[in-house]
């Protein structure tokens, strides 16, 4: 098994943006809203990168699904320090996929990737559904471990 870690980042409303309701009332209006990495994420993806500084990986992969946008997401965690990035492009695109569906994908990612270490965000600051890593570890058959905040060797 390679030293290679899996980060999931999720495209979302950036934290500190000011949330605009549609007028019809049916959802957020995200037409021109600033959108960021989901912060739980970037704490995520900060720990990988750590880990490779310690020698304890030798490369981050970062994942990303959603639409064509989520580009910019990946790009900012190749900013950050992540090695390669990985998009899977939802197939509609202004609907999110459910937690099952990105467990589903991560769970295919890791038999081709075979990462030694999958991390992903407690939660996502849009939906709160923190469903996908106990998803992804059950169809892995995998440990998992929630709420940490750091990794040491």
């Amino acid at each position: 098994m390679s030293r290679k870690v899996l980060v999931g980042v999720k495209r979302v409303l950036d934290y500190l943006s000011k949330v605009r309701v549609k007028p019809d009332g049916s959802g957020v209006d995200l037409k021109n809203a600033k959108m960021s990495i989901n912060p739980f994420c970037e704490i995520a993806l900060e720990e990988a990168i750590r880990l490779r500084e310690k020698k304890l990986v030798n490369e981050v992969v970062v994942v990303s699904v959603g639409p064509k946008d989520a580009e910019t997401t990946l790009r900012s965690a190749l900013a950050l320090g992540a090695d390669r990035a990985l998009h899977i492009q939802s197939p509609v695109e202004n609907i999110p996929p459910e937690p099952l569906s990105i467990a589903k994908i991560f769970y295919k990612l890791v038999l081709r990737e075979e990462p030694s270490l999958v991390l992903l965000g407690k939660q996502a600051i849009d939906d709160d559904s923190n469903q996908t890593p106990q998803m992804l570890a059950g169809l892995l058959n995998w440990p998992q471990v929630r709420y940490s905040t750091f990794l040491e060797q």
